[in-house]
């Protein structure tokens, strides 16, 4: 296993990146109901930032929280996009494994992620990610194995 994308095209930077995943006019459903929108690249940290608005029908107890499920949905985005980027944007990251802890309660509203490679290879790839509310108090963190794939793969 590789700790590097040595193979990946090094020619997008990291304003490039955040302002096609602005530019995006299909994102996934999953994304939209989420409401996932990009806030920062660092590729040479291998760490992306992303806000989350996420819909009321995420909301998934009597209390009024975040369902869990869509707490990891969050996590799982940040840490996948994390590994497109320092792919280079040549890879999807199927997720192989999760697994996440839930510190506290996220209530619906704005929420900030945050997901980063921990190591690269070419067969499988180790991440992490967090989520944080709007006072910056961590509400879940997880981490995953990730299988890095071709986009060409997809392509008929």
């Amino acid at each position: 296993m590789s700790d590097i994308a040595s193979d990946t095209p090094e020619t997008l930077t990291d304003a490039a990146i955040l302002a096609r995943f602005h530019a995006a006019k299909n994102p996934p459903g999953s994304s939209r109901t989420l409401g996932f929108r990009m806030l920062s690249v660092n590729q040479a940290e291998r760490r992306i930032e992303a806000s989350f608005e996420p819909a009321a029908e995420v909301v998934g107890n009597p209390m009024g929280h975040v369902q869990g499920g869509y707490v990891s949905a969050m996590l799982d985005e940040c840490m996948s996009v994390a590994g497109m980027v320092t792919s280079g944007m040549t890879c999807v990251m199927p997720t192989l494994e999760m697994k996440t802890s839930f510190l506290r309660p996220a209530i619906p509203g704005p929420l900030k992620g945050v997901g980063w490679v921990v190591k690269w290879g070419k067969t499988v790839s180790f991440l992490e990610g967090e989520l944080y509310d709007p006072e910056g108090r961590l509400l879940a963190k997880a981490s995953a194995t990730a299988i890095p794939t071709p986009f060409s793969k997809f392509k008929k």
